[in-house]
């Protein structure tokens, strides 16, 4: 019997040292998960003037009085205007690029830096995000005067959780998602099968929620080569959405897809575009 009784006894102290380690573990993960989905840079040292683009500073005041901050690059003859919404690291002054492109198809474009971004104000946040693309979206339609169906909402990596939130709110024109994400959960389960279901998440981004309640044109651009984002994980974000959409299938990694393809890219981009 006191055989039997020690060996319960250490059953029970293991389980209880499981508990605690993995309690201890996930309150290491939930203090250290801002600075492994984050990752800001305050300074703006590049500006579209640079790229030989006209551009307007703007400064967009939220409900609490915190500032977002963006630019909008006008084209002459534009009929259509993109929201863009980048990824997770940076600020708008790495994205030039991409606003080379975009104005390159006679797009107008409005790029915003997330709270705790560039020159923004306050600290990055899941809640953060979705309030600055809101912000964005309301200039362009109370401030610019620009028609909702005249608006392309468009999301890289991260941004792309941001798009689908908005647009799962709005009705724009259309939508082009790029290397992004189906949630989380889905990036996490691919990276860490073993402990996924045991790590308690501070973020959700659960697009492939909020994509079956957005009704506009979509796009979505992903690349096999993406080490970052799962290729899966855009399909079967794809695969979930409603809407009318397509998908175009790019090569080269999560950061320089987009430029690797540029050929085929710039032509789905203006046909998507154009077709709207």
């Amino acid at each position: 019997m006191k055989f039997k009784n020690k060996t319960v006894r250490s059953i029970i102290g293991l389980i209880f040292f499981t508990i605690l380690l993995l309690s201890l573990f996930n309150v290491y993960l939930y203090i250290k998960q801002p600075s492994m989905i984050f990752y800001p840079t305050k300074e703006v040292n590049i500006t579209p003037d640079e790229w030989q683009l006209d551009y307007n500073a703007v400064e967009i005041k939220l409900a609490d009085n915190k500032k977002v901050t963006g630019w909008y690059i006008p084209h002459p003859k534009a009929n259509k205007t993109v929201l863009f919404f980048h990824g997770n690291g940076g600020n708008i002054s790495h994205r030039g690029n991409s606003l080379y492109i975009f104005h390159k198809l006679k797009l107008n474009v409005l790029i915003i830096d997330y709270l705790g971004y560039g020159e923004s104000d306050g600290n990055p946040s899941e809640e953060g995000l979705y309030q600055s693309a809101n912000a964005g979206w309301k200039y362009l339609i109370s401030n610019k005067k620009i028609r909702a169906e005249n608006v392309i909402i468009f999301g890289r990596s991260l941004g792309g959780a941001v798009a689908v939130d908005l647009a799962s709110r709005v009705k724009a024109g259309g939508l082009i998602l790029e290397s992004t994400f189906s949630s989380v959960r889905d990036v996490v389960n691919t990276a860490l099968p073993a402990l996924s279901n045991i790590i308690y998440l501070r973020y959700s981004f659960n697009s492939i929620k909020k994509i079956k309640r957005v009704q506009m044109p979509l796009l979505v651009i992903h690349s096999p080569d993406d080490r970052v984002i799962p290729y899966q994980s855009g399909e079967k974000l794809f695969n979930a959405a409603p809407s009318e959409k397509t998908f175009l299938k790019i090569s080269g990694g999560h950061n320089d897809g987009f430029m690797k393809s540029i050929s085929s890219y710039m032509k789905s981009l203006r046909l998507f575009t154009q077709s709207i």
